[in-house]
């Protein structure tokens, strides 16, 4: 998969057109959009014990349907999700929701296995859990319900969805879309639901129900302590801080282009983004200059610097809420400085300790700092990855380099050479997620990750070796 360009104007004008049609003939709720969680959570329970007396292949019909039919839709979810937002670049949104319906995994990710032996044979399973409640973000509100449905219906769960407040309308759409798939084959109903207008309160309902057998969530590190306090199985996929090292040895000129596509993908929201930039002395210049050739922004002068720290960066040490996402020249224009549409990312030379470098921004910010050799390099970017164990990359043609910092920084990611997006799949090798669990140990999640292992015994017999 390849980032192209988008002819954007025309794609907005069309994609508006279908949904203001649709919100002119829309008078009742959605399928699979309930109120009430309880209602919810019931109904997918219902559904499940349909959909758990149907075939693998029954299954696999499902999920090609949802493939199938959400591809025809890429355009308007993508839209909606950054009107309701105000987060992100349509254009990556596209990107994104493509690369969850091409590339998550369904049945073939469950793999059986089998162990033979002199006391007969056993054979080990992936049953569902039953009902699962997943929590999404509002970074990647579409992207991670398809991702997720995906894999959690292949393995042979329904879903309840709580989510983001800031995104659920576009949630609901994702959903109803995804429940007209599974009518078209014929599959259960409400095997897939979501709550409407959340709240604390019903996602505090969610998560205690007696029904919902798995918990996973998406977000931040407030989301899944949550979930891990609610004495149910739960999946966690929080937060990161991806660092970035280049040392001397590196393609500069390849590098900068990466790190600046990287960077400013969807205006940095993805978690995998890198976050900072450690740069050995003796290439950082020549980065940056290369860096500034493929649109990124340099700031140089303290008073500048001071006002967009104070601008980004509350009083608490967080992130502004109001510039998650945001592009580059709207940041800009809240301290007075114009640039050009073309700028997307905004690059600035800083300490290890300074807050750009310390806290995931999820803007397309990226702080740089200088670094005397590589093994100094590695030794910070283990510090200021926080060991979320998330996303780390690395531009360098030193095997000794590659082998020491994947080694030591431990993430679930680990790319080298590249732009932080080919650790999910978009120009890289394998299957994507958007689930990345690292807080809880699942790692890049897929359909088996929502499985139950069992083990069925047959004793003294079925062995012809």
């Amino acid at each position: 998969m390849t980032i192209q360009h988008i002819d954007m104007d025309q794609i907005v004008q069309l994609v508006q057109e279908k949904i203001n049609a649709l919100e002119n003939t829309q008078n009742q709720k959605p399928m699979g959009v309930f109120e009430n969680p309880d209602e919810a959570i019931e109904a997918a329970y219902r559904a499940q014990r349909e959909y758990f007396e149907l075939s693998m292949e029954d299954r696999k019909k499902i999920t090609d349907s949802i493939k199938n039919h959400l591809s025809h839709y890429v355009e308007e979810l993508s839209l909606r999700t950054v009107e309701e937002t105000g987060m992100g670049r349509i254009e990556d949104k596209m990107i994104k929701n493509r690369l969850a319906i091409d590339k998550t995994p369904s049945v073939e990710d469950l793999r059986s296995g089998v162990f033979t032996g002199d006391d007969g044979l056993t054979l080990l399973e992936l049953s569902p859990f039953g009902v699962i409640g997943a929590i999404t973000p509002s970074t990647n509100p579409t992207e991670t319900v398809i991702c997720n449905t995906i894999g959690m219906v292949a393995a042979g769960n329904a879903v309840v969805f709580s989510p983001h407040p800031g995104a659920y309308r576009v949630t609901n759409r994702t959903v109803e879309l995804i429940n007209q798939a599974i009518e078209k084959v014929g599959g259960p109903k409400n095997l897939v639901v979501t709550v409407d207008n959340p709240s604390l309160e019903k996602a505090n309902r969610l998560m205690k129900h007696e029904k919902i057998s798995l918990l996973c969530a998406t977000g931040g590190p407030g989301v899944v302590k949550s979930v891990l306090s609610s004495g149910k199985k739960a999946i966690g996929a929080g937060a990161g801080n991806p660092p970035v090292l280049v040392d001397k040895s590196a393609d500069i000129e390849k590098a900068a282009k990466d790190i600046v596509n990287g960077a400013s993908f969807d205006n940095n929201l993805p978690c995998i983004a890198e976050k900072e930039g450690i740069i050995e002395d003796e290439i950082f210049d020549y980065l940056v200059f290369n860096m500034k050739n493929h649109g990124a922004y340099e700031i140089k002068d303290q008073e500048t610097m001071d006002r967009l720290e104070k601008l980004l960066v509350n009083e608490k040490g967080h992130p502004n809420k109001e510039f998650i996402g945001k592009d580059v020249k709207v940041i800009l224009e809240a301290i007075g400085i114009q640039v050009e549409d073309s700028i997307r990312l905004l690059i600035m030379e800083t300490s290890k300790d300074h807050p750009f470098v310390q806290t995931e921004l999820m803007m397309p910010v990226l702080p740089l700092v200088r670094v005397q050799s590589a093994e100094e390099g590695i030794k910070l970017a283990c510090e200021v990855e926080h060991g979320f164990r998330h996303t780390a990359i690395c531009h360098s043609k030193n095997i000794d380099v590659l082998t020491e910092m994947g080694h030591r920084i431990q993430t679930t990611i680990f790319v080298k050479n590249g732009p932080s997006y080919a650790g999910i799949g978009v120009g890289g090798e394998g299957y994507t997620t958007f689930t990345i669990a690292g807080p809880t140990g699942e790692g890049l999640t897929s359909a088996s990750t929502f499985t139950r292992r069992r083990r069925c015994s047959l004793i003294g017999g079925f062995t012809i070796r």
